[in-house]
């Protein structure tokens, strides 16, 4: 289960990116709807969502919020499974090279 507000630190996020200020994060709470953390990154500012679970679930959802453009995650699982979740989306959107190219020739 996640921690209370009180209980969390921000060395419990995982960034996007560069790692900013937390304290400037936009809280989109613990798994929100994808049109909440739309109208939360149109505003501007960093957002932070929180999500649960430790499954595959859950790594899907992080994927579909850092393509709506979340800054930072809370996240129940494993750091270094989402941050290769994190890596491919921002591969795919072209934020960053892939780690390993590859072309699909026979």
């Amino acid at each position: 289960m996640l921690k209370t507000m009180e209980e969390r630190n921000h060395r419990d996020l995982v960034w996007t990116g560069i790692p900013g200020d937390p304290e400037e994060l936009l809280d989109a709470g613990v798994d929100p709807a994808a049109a909440e953390v739309e109208a939360l990154v149109a505003r501007g500012r960093p957002v932070k969502a929180a999500v649960t679970g430790k499954d595959s679930g859950a790594l899907a959802a992080a994927a579909v919020y850092a393509w709506l453009g979340v800054a930072a995650f809370e996240f129940e699982g494993d750091p270094d499974e989402l941050r290769q979740v994190l890596d491919m989306v921002a591969s795919i959107a072209g934020a960053r090279p892939p780690a390993v190219g590859r072309r699909a020739l026979a």
